[in-house]
């Protein structure tokens, strides 16, 4: 992992002010390459091939392409050796030499040969082209500004506002991330800023810039029997580990209670000798700690079943606040989500012990472990009874025999893209409560969200999974991951998000995957039970709960009034219900309500104002 920045002008100190802005991304080494019309830096972790032949920006022998790259290529011994088999000569042992060689050779087409994680940058001097891509289901960041003229890349937001580019918000950007504490597709807060989507590939030259994609993941033809997807799960997860264990530097796996991480450890416990080091992060906390370390509790019951040398950590709330404002200033974008400081601290544990973290990330949105899934199919068993046709009988069903009035919406909505935003959208009434009447314009969520749904799967279901795998997983949960493992200098790795692992995972039925309401990802579960210990087996899904919501009604609740103060940053009285928010924040310690998500939406926005926006 490393930081990459670039633009395609000449300016010395203004690349060495976004390689600054990145250098926690690349701790061991950097570099810089400056000719007429490009500028490239790269802050390096080393992590294949430590030696100077991996040095970054790297040139082919004839010195005509130029790369810098962020991620790895899990399968670049393949196509090494298929380079070499046709004359090729490599003098180091780096996938960076390989990856640059390979689109030497192949250009743009060779992305879709890439089995990897990547962001990178390649200069070509003879076309003049400067072509940027990402990763098919972007782990890796990549962030641009175009002006028409010039453009700007950076593996951090931060890096481009060292440019005196204009911060003004995206007032778009700022309704979908109040509705869904993260802006998801191309946009950012600041309007002159994108990123670059999953699976594409951009170019500029001549003055002219264009964007293409190389990759989308398609519903493809069903597995026929449920065995025979149980042996593609089982094999194309021991593959991904297997390739993912590639490393000349101290591996070691991120622990949750859960299935996924357990099963990517357990196969990986096949694949290796001796002791493998695990992470996790539970709460000091004397509130019902049974319930928010009951996850913390498992993974050191696995780590301990399949002998490994377990750290944990126990964040206090006075930890929690101390780090909130770096966590902005390091995540770039506001993403409200309460577990981030767990997250940072238990990568700066870590960082001692490795250099890079397997972990469990994207087996939910592959395998259909969300509730919403089980109940959208019975949303939709239930809308086929001839009975339920009418809102008042279902009003009925929903909120008398369920028990569920306040998801009315979710039941009375059609399959597709209304479903979708039913289960993912904040209550709109809540949000309209805490920020200003202006902030929500009424069809954004719509008009961002429609184009997965353009196109009807024959399985609703997995057309469900298949848009968190293009919209939540990258713009809230993977850049999260990134972010805040990368101000650690530490890389984490995610095997169930291969590529194949992805393509194949969409031929299997959605009701194949959802088990029950209490644990989903039976296929999933199945395939891996060789390698899973039985207590994981026995147990129902469970999110990673974190104790915030209670936190704020007590240690917290001084930092809570301080942020969402109109005075705690300047630029935001327009924009905030400080009334409003301070009224629900009162509601929510007296236990009148239940706020978390919208008060932690707000305290985000007002911390990534005063780290990024104003800074």
């Amino acid at each position: 992992m490393c930081g990459i920045n670039g633009f395609t002008f000449s300016d010395p100190g203004a690349l060495r002010r976004m390689h600054a802005a990145t250098s926690h991304r690349g701790p061991d080494d950097q570099g810089f390459f400056e000719v007429d019309g490009v500028s490239l830096a790269h802050n390096r972790l080393s992590i294949i091939d430590l030696s100077p032949g991996g040095h970054q920006p790297m040139s082919t022998k004839d010195g005509r392409y130029t790369i810098v790259f962020n991620g790895e290529i899990y399968n670049y011994r393949e196509l090494k050796s298929d380079l070499e088999a046709i004359g090729e000569v490599f003098h180091s042992s780096s996938d960076t030499e390989v990856l640059l060689a390979l689109f030497a050779r192949h250009g743009e087409a060779c992305l879709p040969m890439l089995n990897g994680i990547f962001a990178f940058g390649i200069w070509d001097r003879d076309e003049q082209r400067l072509t940027i891509a990402r990763d098919h289901l972007g782990v890796k960041p990549l962030y641009y500004h175009w002006d028409g003229e010039r453009l700007l890349f950076s593996s951090e937001l931060k890096a481009l506002l060292t440019h005196p580019i204009a911060r003004e918000l995206d007032r778009e950007a700022l309704g979908l991330y109040f509705r869904l504490l993260y802006v998801p597709g191309a946009r950012t807060m600041i309007a002159s800023v994108r990123k670059l989507l999953p699976g594409h590939v951009a170019t500029v030259q001549r003055g002219e810039f264009s964007i293409r994609r190389f990759w989308q993941l398609r519903e493809g033809e069903p597995f026929r029997r449920y065995s025979d997807a149980v042996s593609a799960v089982r094999d194309g997860v021991v593959r991904a580990v297997s390739r993912q264990l590639v490393s000349d530097r101290p591996l070691g796996v991120f622990l949750s209670g859960g299935v996924d991480s357990s099963a990517v450890l357990g196969v990986m416990r096949t694949l290796t000798t001796g002791p493998i080091k695990t992470f996790t992060v539970g709460y000091d906390t004397s509130i019902q700690p049974e319930k928010y370390n009951a996850d913390a509790d498992l993974a050191a019951r696995t780590a301990k079943s399949l002998g490994c040398e377990h750290h944990a950590f126990l964040l206090t709330p006075a930890e929690a606040v101390a780090h909130l404002l770096d966590v902005a200033r390091h995540m770039d974008e506001p993403i409200a989500n309460h577990i981030q400081s767990s997250t940072f601290l238990l990568a700066r544990l870590a960082k001692p012990h490795i250099t890079v973290a397997l972990g469990g990330d994207g087996g939910d949105e592959l395998f259909g472990g969300y509730p919403r899934y089980w109940w959208s199919t019975q949303i939709d068993r239930m809308r086929r009874l001839p009975f339920v046709t009418n809102r008042h009988v279902m009003s009925f069903i929903v909120g008398t025999l369920l028990g569920k009035p306040n998801d009315l919406p979710k039941f009375l909505s059609q399959p597709g893209l209304e479903r979708h935003l039913a289960f993912v959208a904040q209550k709109e009434d809540s949000i309209r409560r805490i920020v200003k009447p202006h902030v929500l314009q009424a069809d954004v969520l719509r008009e961002t969200f429609a184009p997965y749904f353009s196109e009807a799967w024959n399985d609703v279901t997995n057309q469900l999974m298949a848009t968190d795998l293009s919209t939540w997983l990258p713009d809230e949960s993977l850049v999260r991951s990134d972010k805040l493992t990368m101000a650690s200098g530490l890389e984490e790795r995610v095997p169930l998000l291969d590529p194949d692992l992805v393509s194949l995972s969409a031929r299997i039925p959605s009701a194949w995957k959802l088990g029950n309401k209490k644990q989903g990802k039976r296929v999933f579960i199945d395939a891996m039970r060789p390698y899973l210990p039985p207590h994981i087996l026995r147990e129902e899904k469970r999110a990673w709960l974190s104790p915030m919501a209670k936190w704020i009604r007590g240690p917290l609740l001084p930092f809570m009034r301080d942020v969402l103060s109109p005075t705690f940053v300047e630029g935001t009285q327009d924009i905030l219900d400080f009334e409003g928010l301070n009224k629900m924040l009162e509601d929510h310690v007296a236990v009148r309500e239940y706020a978390l998500n919208e008060l932690w939406a707000a305290v985000t926005f007002q911390l990534w104002a005063k780290a990024i926006w104003k800074a």
